[in-house]
């Protein structure tokens, strides 16, 4: 039942499903499955993996606590065959939990009390037949004994046990749930004398939107200033308020006015069982739901700068100098050779308060000769375009022979720098130099030293710490695991950090192959790996084809080919009479025939895969280093000018649009409906995270920090009385939508006029 409903979902056949999830079981990984085993599942991808993975783990905890919620049923001698198949039909922990609620233990409530009172043959009369009178039917009911002094006591009890059926009706909850989702909004407020402390939550300090249509980042900013104590936020539940709520609870039970005895008591009873029951039951959920999906929304977003994030162009294997700039600190200075390794540090201090520029000056250009300096990673923090001048002059005095400059994130350096991996890697050095490291070898290798951070702390995603951490842990997990995987890793370079992430390994092996490293040398061979203590069989299955190994023995390790793929490799080489080595890179694979290897057993995805590999061996995926050309004396948001042209990096991607790093300290925002002529529905479509764009600034907002940008190089400057950034989102100008695609982007003024609005919404973004 899981394997074919799993296959529905994504669509592809039950046999697929069945033969994934048996490799899963088995202790395979994602990454080698959608690699090395692709005739095997019918090539799923590892993005289709990643969700066959998640949803097994799911549907397998539904049918756990289907399981238990059987049991527990069947104690209490309730388990008839129609719940049984209630239970069995329910494919989501909501309406499974629904169905359970009328059978939780629970403390025991004015329903039971009322029961216990003899009360319940009452309410039952008086929902099965509305003609009796409630006051002459409670009247037989009174019994000061059980303090049921009179028939109002008696009717309040009975009224206590319908409230309570009525509102653990699972067909009902699931009901309302839908009209609630269809027709509430949510409305919110700032909390009296809390508008000065919480001024960053202004734009919701008299905001109303739909649940079912409020975009991500908006909820999160709301549950998190009611949460901190600025906003108190309720639903608004239709135009007619609580009426068609109340309607669909009596028309469940088939209440209805009609003049009789009981029907105007039965009226109240519903009335009641709403107001005091399911409205704030509904709240919960609806809020929940709205919660929910925001987070999913958020960590998927993060995951997919992350990605990006890890996947940037590396600069490669030079000498680099890095430098954390600081003024009244001063710079630390780093230099690291080809490989990451520590040569020199000093700390410089050319800016204010010292001016010391030209000890600094002088030092920087003796690095530059000395070590033969290529590139120099300049971190983006406080100082940097001062930092930056620096440099150039550096550049000006070496002439042809200066090294490359670069302003380089350090979102995590400081993280890394404290951290304990830091502590072991350099148990000498200052944690302030740590940093400075840090910056340098992320230009040399993105991926290699990103991985020493914890992912959160890279600073790409939008509301991550607001976000169920186990859900943003498990999903940034995997996607570093599919980047390192996806690129390959050095077996004699890498850390143990990096390691680590290789499909197959863990800590206590990486740790191992370090140290195997040390105590014995470099490997020679991937086979070498099996004499790692604690890499058994299965690991080197798992991790062989995503380690490399240069210059080794055989030439096929420092390529993805899989070591069970080296005899299918040979008799290539033979039938083309070249050796191995001679073979990789040679123009004769053109002429292999994949049908005819395929006849003879050998899967066709396979073969395509092995031939593209060979013909350009150990290629790495990523794309070719590029950095942007950052304007001269534009070096803090004073400096802009509306209607400037500027290049500038992507730093962050969220569901509302880009921001972009165009050196002056604070990011841009270019809004989802600047991104392009044509319309946008997700920004991640346009643009990545490292991206190199150029944008045109339509707004700056120097008091706070804010500036509007565009990609959409001919559009016009928005009226001067847009300049100033006022109002509030709504949900018609926060955000555009998708129901006429043609006014999207239909005049540049028109789709830019609301630009100071738009920045307003991305404000809790900037403040996160």
């Amino acid at each position: 039942m899981i394997h074919q409903q799993i296959a529905t979902e994504l669509a592809v056949q039950t046999w697929q499903v069945d033969a994934a999830i048996k490799l899963l079981d088995e202790g395979s990984t994602v990454p080698f499955i959608a690699r090395y085993r692709k005739e095997v599942t019918g090539v799923l991808d590892d993005t289709q993996l990643r969700m066959l993975e998640e949803r097994l783990g799911y549907l397998r905890e539904l049918n756990a606590r289907r399981k238990t919620i059987l049991e527990n049923i069947e104690k209490q001698d309730k388990l008839t065959p129609k719940l049984t198949s209630l239970i069995n039909a329910a494919d989501s922990k909501t309406r499974l939990e629904d169905l359970y609620l009328p059978y939780k233990i629970k403390r025991r409530t004015k329903a039971q009390i009322a029961i216990e009172s003899g009360l319940q043959p009452l309410a039952d009369a008086l929902l099965k037949d509305p003609t009796l009178n409630p006051e002459q039917e409670a009247q037989d009911y009174v019994n000061a004994k059980l303090a049921i002094n009179n028939t109002k006591d008696a009717l309040d009890g009975a009224k206590q046990i319908l409230m309570e059926r009525f509102s653990l009706a699972a067909d009902l909850l699931a009901d309302l749930r839908t009209l609630g989702w269809q027709n509430a909004k949510w409305q919110t407020q700032v909390v009296d004398g809390k508008q000065q402390q919480g001024a960053k939550f202004q734009d919701y300090f008299d905001f109303q939107e739909a649940l079912k249509t409020i975009p991500s980042h908006r909820a999160l900013a709301i549950l998190r200033g009611r949460n901190e104590g600025f906003l108190q936020a309720t639903i608004l539940w239709s135009i007619d308020e609580h009426l068609p709520f109340e309607s669909k609870v009596a028309n469940y039970w088939n209440i209805k006015d009609q003049g009789r005895a009981g029907d105007k008591w039965l009226s109240e009873v519903v009335r009641w069982t709403w107001r005091v029951k399911l409205a704030s039951q509904l709240e919960t959920a609806l809020i929940n739901k709205v919660r929910e999906a925001s987070e999913q929304s958020a960590i998927d977003v993060f995951a997919h700068n992350l990605k990006d994030l890890l996947l940037a162009a590396p600069a490669g294997d030079k000498v680099t100098l890095g430098l954390d700039p600081g003024l009244r600190t001063g710079v630390k200075a780093v230099v690291v050779d080809s490989t990451g390794k520590l040569l020199s540090t000093q700390t410089i201090f050319p800016h204010v308060p010292h001016h010391k520029w030209q000890e600094a000056l002088e030092l920087l250009v003796h690095w530059c000769k000395t070590y033969h300096i290529q590139l120099v990673a300049i971190g983006n923090g406080t100082g940097s375009r001062e930092t930056d001048q620096l440099v150039k002059e550096v550049q000006a005095r070496l002439g042809t022979d200066a090294p490359q400059r670069i302003i380089v994130s350090e979102a995590g350096a400081s993280v890394y720098s404290a951290s304990a991996l830091a502590a072991a890697e350099f148990p000498e050095l200052d944690v302030s130099y740590r940093g400075a490291v840090s910056i340098a070898r992320r230009l040399q290798d993105p991926l290699a030293e990103l991985v020493k951070i914890d992912p959160k702390a890279i600073g790409v995603g939008q509301y991550q710490h607001d976000v169920s951490q186990v859900q943003l842990i498990r999903k940034l997990d995997n996607v570093v695991e599919d980047c390192v995987n996806n690129v390959g890793v050095d077996l004699n370079t890498a850390s143990a950090p990096l390691l680590q992430r290789v499909a197959g390994l863990n800590k206590t092996m990486a740790d191992n192959i370090v140290l195997h490293r040390e105590l014995n040398g470099a490997f020679n061979n991937r086979k070498q790996l099996l004499k790692v203590a604690r890499v058994g069989g299965k690991a080197f299955e798992q991790s062989a084809g995503f380690l490399r190994i240069r210059a080794g023995d055989n030439p096929l390790d420092a390529t993805s080919v899989h070591p069970e793929a080296y005899a299918l490799v040979g008799k290539l080489a033979q039938q083309l009479h070249l050796s191995v080595a001679d073979l990789l890179g040679s123009d004769q694979l053109k002429k292999v025939q994949v049908a005819k290897l395929h006849e003879q057993g050998v899967g066709e995805h396979t073969l395509q895969d092995l031939l593209s590999e060979l013909q350009k061996p150990g290629r790495d995926p990523r794309p070719e280093f590029k950095m942007a050309k950052l304007t001269d004396g534009v070096e803090s948001i004073k400096d802009l000018s509306l209607g400037a042209i500027m290049e500038g990096t992507i730093s962050n991607v969220t569901n509302f649009g880009a921001f972009v790093d165009i050196g002056v300290h604070q990011d841009g925002l270019v809004h989802i409906s600047a991104l392009c002529e044509q319309y946008v529905k997700d920004p991640h479509d346009i643009v990545k995270a490292g991206d190199i764009v150029k944008v045109k600034v339509m707004q700056i907002d120097v008091a706070r920090k804010r500036i509007g940008l565009t990609m959409r190089l001919s559009d016009e400057l928005p009226p001067q009385d847009d300049l100033s950034i006022s109002g509030k989102p709504t949900a018609t100008n926060a955000h555009h939508k998708p129901a006429k695609k043609a006014q999207a982007n239909a005049k540049p003024q028109q789709a830019l006029g609301s630009m100071a609005q738009k920045l307003k919404d991305a404000h809790a973004q900037l403040k996160k």
